[in-house]
């Protein structure tokens, strides 16, 4: 049994046909079965059940599977350590970011990074909570930028400082205030369209007030949130940091007066796995700054 056998089975287990594996494999489908085959045998035990149409793994494949997964991690984090260690601080570094982090990451983190280790170069991945979560799991990114709350059981994580949510208002629903800030019960009976990771904490402060809030749109990414707001179809709510990221040339905003209506950035990794020294000085950085 070899690494290149386990890469096989687990591309047949993912995909579940042998004719679809060997296409991904790029080889033909004849070899790819035989090497199933010597598989099996060399185990003594049969992984995969063949059907007319699908493959299903047995128990004892499952369970090979996860364990053939976890040795693939390991070899590959195994290779990438060596190549770390040759090249000291040099190469590139993969991040996830949500959407609603991208002006503070950019603008106080990254440019401060880049200032202290200018030869790191870096591959961005955009996406909600869960797709960064996704990612790290499968080790397509080192470091995911989200925002709380999250569920930080399997990861490790490092905060930035705690920031408000605001309410950006659409200069045709404003009404005259010199505060600042804006009460919750001044959004009642308002059409808000809030980002949808939000809306259970939005929805249990306002009836902690007393009232249902009235949702007129949830969506997945707070540039889409602001962008619907800038249109004048409602309020948005999203982070402070947020605003900077779309056209707000109809909006105004004010910080709602909510403790529990607050947020921060973390980044996060996967805890007990190989970290490069790249993604360390990163995690290093974001938390001094």
């Amino acid at each position: 049994m070899d690494i290149k056998q386990l890469k096989y089975f687990l591309t047949i287990a993912e995909e579940g046909q042998i004719t679809s594996a060997a296409k991904k494999l790029n080889m033909s489908q004849p070899p790819l079965s035989q090497q199933l085959k010597l598989l099996e045998e060399e185990l003594e035990v049969k992984l995969i059940e063949r059907g007319s149409r699908h493959l299903q793994l047995t128990d004892a494949g499952k369970m090979f599977m996860n364990r053939a997964r976890q040795i693939l991690e390991l070899t590959s984090s195994v290779e990438k350590e060596v190549k770390d260690f040759s090249k000291g601080l040099q190469g590139t570094l993969s991040i996830g970011t949500v959407s609603s982090s991208g002006a503070t990451l950019l603008n106080e983190r990254i440019s401060e990074f880049h200032k202290e280790y200018d030869c790191i170069k870096f591959e961005i991945y955009e996406g909600n909570t869960f797709t960064l979560i996704d990612l790290l799991n499968k080790g397509i990114i080192e470091v995911g930028i989200v925002r709380t709350p999250f569920n930080a059981l399997n990861f490790e994580c490092k905060y930035a400082k705690t920031e408000p949510m605001i309410a950006a208002i659409p200069k045709e629903y404003y009404w005259e205030s010199a505060q600042a800030t804006i009460s919750l019960n001044e959004l009642k009976d308002k059409p808000l369209i809030i980002y949808r990771r939000f809306e259970q904490l939005i929805c249990e402060v306002c009836m902690e007030q007393g009232f249902e809030p009235e949702i007129y749109c949830k969506c997945d990414d707070a540039r889409t949130t602001l962008l619907w707001a800038n249109a004048g179809l409602g309020i948005a709510i999203v982070p402070k940091s947020a605003f900077e990221l779309a056209t707000n040339n109809n909006l105004l905003y004010r910080e709602i007066e909510s403790e529990k209506l607050r947020t921060k950035i973390a980044a996060i990794w996967v805890k007990d796995r190989y970290i490069s020294p790249i993604a360390s000085k990163f995690i290093e950085s974001f938390g001094r700054i």
